[in-house]
């Protein structure tokens, strides 16, 4: 029967030859060719060099040695000239072998009754497009074989699951797959790996990627966001013709076709060196080919792990840690700089990738952190980021002198002198050294001297805030409180310069067009907030004083200090302030997607942000909060973390806003303590909403919080009037003991959230919010148990119940006491 439906097919459906579309009524049989429009690539039937087996696949049209880069059937090759394609009922391409196989289907889903088409672009890309819209069902790029071509995507496409990647045909004359593959290892530190079966064979580092950036007219898109972390590359001279293929020996390698010889040449290729193989000199080492004696040497700290292997030339077991007696935490302990090296590789659980971050921040970060052993700063020409590694040091080469990293060693005080190298290992003789810092410093005292006096006169004519501000307005409000300087920053100068814009009221007024109601896009404790429209077309919100305001000039001046101290992506950037009779305003980057609690706790709008989204805004937030508290100039407790205090921009990037209640400690200040308890409660911490007082600690509970509030959909306080626990983070807590705690999660993202990543949001939630501030991790820790799914966390204790006994409750503490443990709050400033 089968039979007599294939010869029906054939007989009605005309075939298609050397065409550039596949219609629905069309089929192509082997020797029939669908080619691109500038005739780059031709789609149809062939055999490989020494082959008698038939496949589907895509060739270069121009290339005289036929060169396949792409194989539909490359597993289920047939052995006779019976295979047709065409485009069946359901709109899908399938392949049929003989009068009773069908080799496979793109198997995808049309809607409606449009017609498809299948179209080979001139990238080589096969597409399968709806006829009406030439919206693309489905395209071959997303299912590469051993080619990667100009334009193609390797790497995860997040939303929907698939994983590009190359793997090698099984021989020249076998294009099944191969067991070399090139494939994308997600880790924060995002890094292509070729694979000989499971073992890694060799890497390109992590992102910059430094073999490719210096190819000249090599050109490199990678992404990383919500949707997908991917690269796809392309060259100046489009005209060139050219591929990426990994081959069964197990190199990577760029080609491109020489047309006046008639064959491939050989762009570039990987491995090339034996140091280019992954791990060759085992862990915590150094490979470098250019040593003519031995190409392996241990990190500084470390010593061969078999001294006799080492001997005889093998060093593939590695080096361990000298045993100098001393502990690597808190004894004088720094860093050595490996210079010029490919960054080591480690497990998922041993490496940490923190966005935004200093050369500076990220040393002291590791410095903090006894278990991390190396860091490096990555800058991709846009951003400095930040990588630490915490496990086994793997794969450190030496490279040339155009780029790579230096790679910072930790070692232990003994060690930290004698490996200490000066800079560019000249000057070893001391005398020497100190002669040439006499010889520059002596004439350059002059110098220094007039330096100092110019900057001395040039502090005096900028006093602070209020000299700015009375040069810019001749009518000026005197600031009360303390002349400039902040509540809290006694170690800092007084007369410090904001350097901040101050606008006109007259601009401002324009700007919101007279505050008008329509402009009013939010309400807060200052007061409320307008948006509106600079003169140059610049977009901007307006956060205006009330009268009846809780909040006054202290908060106002406080904020204006301390963001203009900060810089980093999840942090609100504010463009000035304006002063002016008796309006105080401050002026912000306008935030379209305004807050999130407009988006989590609403039933309309929390659909918009799927699990994915969700998990970056928990990402975003915590690596803002890790700025204000471990790498900011200032080290800032910011006292009012909660959910309508996080705006998120165009691309829903979370920014931490509203600093009018921060304080700021001192180096080596733990905490603080006041009488003047301010905040919102369901956020604050028991030890700061009880005895005023303060730390990192409390930020981390509010951030715990918010954490459980995305996950749930639910605020933490009034949610759960009617249950015997109250708040949002006691039932978090029941369900969790009972393993129910996936019953929480926001209806709204039953279908988008993995279970285990949402559990182990959860789970750090519940860390975070546990009552004795000791047990809390630092954000830190956080970011890190954020970051890698690979480590054990420890199990949650009791967490904080601050409003558990009755609603009746609720409204006494709103009055100003509270009844954990009968302790009365004076003066508690809600918002």
């Amino acid at each position: 029967m089968l039979k007599i439906l294939i010869l029906v097919f054939l007989f009605f459906f005309p075939f298609c030859s050397s065409t550039e579309t596949l219609t629905q009524n069309q089929y192509i049989k082997d020797g029939q060719t669908l080619i691109s429009k500038e005739k780059n690539f031709s789609f149809g039937f062939f055999s490989p060099a020494n082959s008698s087996y038939r496949y589907l696949g895509i060739w270069f049209t121009k290339v005289t040695e036929q060169t396949p880069v792409w194989v539909a059937n490359r597993n289920d090759p047939f052995n006779d000239s019976s295979g047709v394609l065409a485009i069946n009922q359901d709109g899908n391409l399938v392949l049929h072998y003989g009068f009773n196989r069908s080799l496979g289907s793109t198997n995808v889903s049309v809607q409606g009754q449009t017609s498809t088409a299948a179209q080979l672009l001139d990238s080589g890309n096969l597409v399968l497009v709806q006829a009406n819209n030439k919206k693309v069902l489905w395209q071959s790029f997303d299912y590469p074989t051993d080619t990667m071509l100009p334009n193609m995507s390797l790497g995860l496409n997040r939303r929907t699951g698939l994983d590009r990647f190359l793997t090698s045909w099984k021989s020249r004359d076998d294009p099944g797959t191969g067991d070399c593959s090139y494939k994308l290892n997600l880790n924060e530190a995002p890094q292509f790996f070729l694979y000989k079966g499971s073992i890694p064979y060799w890497r390109t580092g992590p992102w910059p990627w430094r073999p490719f950036a210096r190819k000249p007219n090599y050109k490199i898109n990678f992404i990383n966001n919500g949707d997908e972390i991917s690269y796809k590359y392309f060259l100046d001279d489009s005209t060139m013709i050219t591929r990426l293929v990994v081959d069964n020996s197990g190199l990577l390698q760029q080609l491109v076709w020489n047309d006046g010889e008639h064959r491939w040449k050989k762009f570039w290729s990987a491995p090339m060196h034996r140091c280019d193989k992954y791990g060759h000199c085992g862990a915590y080492s150094v490979c470098n080919t250019v040593r003519v004696d031995f190409e392996c040497s241990c990190l500084p700290g470390y010593e061969p792990k078999s001294p006799r292997q080492w001997y005889l030339r093998e060093g593939s077991e590695g080096c361990v840690r000298k045993k100098s007696g001393l502990s690597m935490c808190g004894n004088g302990e720094g860093f050595v700089k490996v210079e010029r090296v490919q960054a080591p590789f480690t497990t998922v659980a041993g490496q940490m990738y923190l966005s935004m971050m200093s050369y500076e921040g990220c040393k002291q970060a590791c410095l903090r952190n006894c278990s991390c052993k190396a860091f490096t700063s990555l800058n991709d020409g846009k951003e400095t980021n930040c990588l630490q590694w915490y496990g086994q040091l793997m794969d450190i080469g030496v490279r040339d002198a155009e780029g790579y990293h230096s790679v910072n060693v930790r070692v232990d005080a003994a060690d930290l002198p004698k490996n200490t190298r000066k800079s560019g290992g000249f000057l070893e003789n001391k005398g020497r050294l100190a002669f040439v810092v006499m010889s520059i410093a002596v004439p350059s005292l002059p110098v220094i001297l007039l330096a100092r006096i110019w900057l001395r006169r040039k502090k005096k004519k900028t006093r602070g805030f209020m000299t700015v501000k009375r040069k810019l307005h001749k009518k000026s409000v005197k600031l009360t409180g303390t002349k400039g300087s902040l509540k809290g920053i006694e170690h800092e100068d007084s007369n410090t310069n904001f350097d901040q814009p101050i606008f006109d009221l007259s601009c401002i007024v324009a700007a919101t067009d007279n505050f008008s109601p329509s402009n009013k896009v939010g309400q807060g404790g200052f007061g409320p907030v307008f948006k509106g429209q600079l003169p140059n077309g610049q977009r901007i919100a307006v956060k205006r004083l009330s009268k009846s305001s809780g909040q006054g000039i202290e908060e106002l001046e406080n904020e204006v200090k301390l963001i203009a101290k900060l810089q980093h992506r999840n942090l609100v950037k504010m463009l000035g302030c304006c002063i002016q009779g008796e309006e105080k305003m401050l002026i912000y980057e306008y935030m379209s997607n305004k807050s999130l609690n407009n988006f989590i706790f609403d039933p309309t709008r929390s659909s918009s942000l799927n699990w994915s989204k969700r998990f970056e805004i928990i990402i975003g937030i915590a690596r803002g909060i890790l700025y204000l508290h471990h790498d900011s100039r200032l080290r800032i407790i910011h006292r009012d973390l909660k959910t309508s205090n996080i705006l998120l921009d165009d691309e829903m990037n979370p920014k931490i806003s509203d600093f009018g209640m921060a304080r700021i400690f001192k180096g080596d200040q733990i905490q603080d303590r006041t009488n003047r308890v301010v905040g919102t409660y369901g956020y604050m911490s028991p030890e700061y909403a009880v005895f005023g007082k303060f730390s990192t600690k409390s930020d981390v509970f509010s951030f715990g919080v918010i954490l459980l509030e995305i996950v749930s959909g639910k605020k933490n306080s009034g949610s759960y009037m009617e249950h015997p626990s109250l708040t949002l983070i006691g039932h978090v807590w029941e369900l969790w003991r009972e393993d129910r705690a996936l019953d929480i999660v926001d209806s709204s993202i039953n279908e988008s959230y993995v279970p285990h990543e949402v559990l182990r949001s959860i789970q750090i939630g519940l860390l975070c919010v546990q009552e004795d501030v000791r047990d809390r991790p630092d954000m830190l820790e956080v970011l890190l148990m954020l970051s890698t799914d690979a480590a054990t966390l420890p199990s949650p204790k009791q967490p904080a119940f601050i409003f558990r006994t009755a609603s009746k409750d609720l409204k006494s503490v709103a009055e100003g006491s509270c009844s954990i443990n009968e302790v009365t709050l004076s003066n508690v400033g809600a918002r």
